[in-house]
């Protein structure tokens, strides 16, 4: 009797462990490249992502590794299936290259995610070839 309680046991153990519901976050790009950008042109840049689990996405945070990244999270869950986006705005004021990390904290299996923006901000002698700027 006590066989059959314990097998009993070990498989509603199984069965729990096996059905658990888990949220997946998969993005559609990791890394977005700015390229080569005009000093004060629009810096805001979407990171498209997919709840690939069976159980609803909540990011609870995102933050950014620099104050000139400004990051915006969905405030409703993700459901399972669903799309949503991660909105990061960089101050494009700011010359020269530039690469920042944005840090998504959710209840994914994979709790905190590394998403990365980078280019180069390009001010108005930028713009000119060398032989330019000795004129």
């Amino acid at each position: 009797m006590k066989k059959i309680v314990l097998i009993l046991f070990i498989g509603l153990v199984t069965q729990v462990v096996v059905a658990q519901e888990k949220a997946v976050i998969e993005f559609k790009s990791e890394v977005i490249e700015y390229n080569d950008i005009k000093k004060g042109s629009d810096g805001v840049r979407q990171f498209e992502f997919t709840n690939k689990g069976n159980a609803p996405l909540v990011i609870s945070k995102v933050y950014s590794s620099c104050g000139c990244t400004i990051p915006k999270k969905p405030e409703q869950p993700i459901a399972p299936g669903e799309s949503g986006i991660i909105e990061v705005k960089y101050d494009t004021n700011r010359c020269g290259p530039f690469r920042k990390t944005i840090s998504v904290y959710s209840n994914a299996t994979e709790n905190i995610k590394a998403i990365k923006i980078k280019g180069t901000v390009l001010c108005e002698d930028s713009d000119k070839s060398v032989l330019e700027k000795k004129n």
